[in-house]
């Protein structure tokens, strides 16, 4: 491990792997660590069933073709799923409710809740006013209980604990998955990038000209640091830092807490959904049980069910049982009791849980989505932070986070006066 270097790079998500490529470009020295035996961070793929892979983590290239990794996939040779975006957009969702399709005139309905739903939130927005998502929609629509579902699981947290500012500067479309998993992208894409793995920062001192950084494997130092962990691992104090954060950072940090979306890919051993089955879907039941599924859009024998705020935490700490039983049952309520003979094998996340993340990604508080620029700024032009959490419209997501550590590579160079 290098002794000294121009920036000290924690965490090999997206926005380390995009910052030490650029601090590179840009003639800059780095040290990147990692905590985990892994590059990719929250973008991070498994074979659910040889050659058949599941993300756990991000799934799609959001926005489609303006994402970055778009070019990179084509630049690489990896297969995207460009022509099967349409079926991801809301307008053709297929909704299930206690079993049954709904009728023409029901679904009509249903989007049409969902879009009075999201002009409301974008008008609070416009208005200047970041209140809770709850505060501002319908909760007694008979198409509530599916909305309330897609906030949690597109967000991590539930309705009353959403931003409305933060929710309409999202990016919108989930756009284009990847057929042999974002994560494995992701780790092609990084694996030319010098990281030292299982490397856990334990404190950060920046008290004297230089910061240090202690790891079990010794001490770093550098002129600078480069932040990109989670608000999840700041939040619970997992670093030390020498002196403490100010109090804006600490307050954008606490501000901008982490959501949780569970996922459960199940496996079967045959095409339990046919040619016409394959889609994406909101089923729900009256008793509030409410999931989106992903059945089979790549054309695999796979499902994805997908759960989040804190019907999502529940689930994690119930264990992987309870999620495999849940996840079947919502997929039975699609395709019927007999999808459950042909089950193979499933995957679960715990990102709730995950000792290197503690969430799926930072969501503001009400009143709060203006801390992703504090958190942001630079702390004594020595502390500079990256990642999904910093961003706004990419907030969230894989090529956010990346962008983001462009973004602070280039304030590196600027304050140690590197011209590009």
């Amino acid at each position: 491990m290098s002794s000294e270097s121009d920036v000290i790079i924690i965490g090999a998500g997206a926005a380390g792997l995009s910052a030490a490529k650029e601090l590179g470009q840009l003639g800059l020295t780095y040290t990147l660590v990692e905590a985990s035996h892994r590059i990719g961070g929250r973008v991070y793929s498994e074979e659910i069933a040889p050659g058949v892979w599941f993300d756990l983590g991000c799934a799609w290239l959001a926005g489609g073709a303006t994402n970055p990794f778009v070019a990179i996939a084509d630049e690489l040779g990896i297969t995207l799923g460009k022509d099967k975006s349409n079926l991801y957009k809301e307008k053709n969702h297929r909704f299930q409710r206690n079993g049954a399709s709904l009728n023409k005139d029901q679904r009509a309905a249903c989007l049409r809740f969902y879009d009075d739903s999201y002009k409301a939130i974008s008008a609070t927005a416009k208005q200047g006013h970041d209140v809770a998502i709850s505060d501002v929609v319908d909760l007694d629509n008979e198409f509530a209980i599916p909305f309330l579902c897609n906030v949690a699981v597109a967000w991590g947290k539930d309705i009353d604990l959403v931003s409305t500012a933060d929710f309409a500067n999202a990016t919108g479309e989930l756009g284009f998955p990847v057929l042999h998993g974002f994560g494995n992208l992701v780790a092609a894409w990084g694996a030319d990038v010098v990281v030292s793995l299982n490397t856990c920062v334990e404190r950060i001192d920046w008290s004297g000209h230089r910061v240090t950084v202690g790891t079990p494997k010794g001490v770093i130092a550098g002129r600078t640091a480069l932040i990109t962990v989670s608000t999840g691992i700041l939040a619970y104090g997992d670093i030390l830092f020498t002196p403490g954060l100010p109090d804006w950072k600490t307050e954008a940090i606490h501000g901008l807490p982490m959501g949780t979306e569970t996922k459960i890919g199940v496996y079967f051993d045959a095409d339990v959904f046919g040619a016409d089955g394959r889609g994406y879907y909101s089923t729900w039941n009256d008793d509030g049980n409410a999931a989106k599924v992903d059945a089979s859009v790549m054309g695999l024998n796979t499902a994805t069910v997908f759960v989040g705020g804190r019907h999502g935490v529940w689930l994690e700490k119930r264990g992987q049982q309870a999620c495999h039983n849940f996840a079947v049952d919502r997929i039975a309520d699609i395709f019927g009791n007999d999808i459950r003979k042909h089950v193979n094998r499933s995957i679960v996340t715990a990102w709730s849980t995950d000792p290197w993340t503690r969430g799926s990604w930072a969501c503001p508080l009400p009143g709060q989505a203006y801390q992703r620029a504090n958190l942001q700024r630079p702390v004594d032009e020595r502390l500079f932070f990256a990642g999904e959490a910093t961003v706004y419209g990419g907030q969230g997501t894989c090529h956010g986070a990346y962008q983001s550590g462009i973004r602070a590579a280039k304030q590196i160079a600027s304050k140690l006066n590197v011209k590009p």
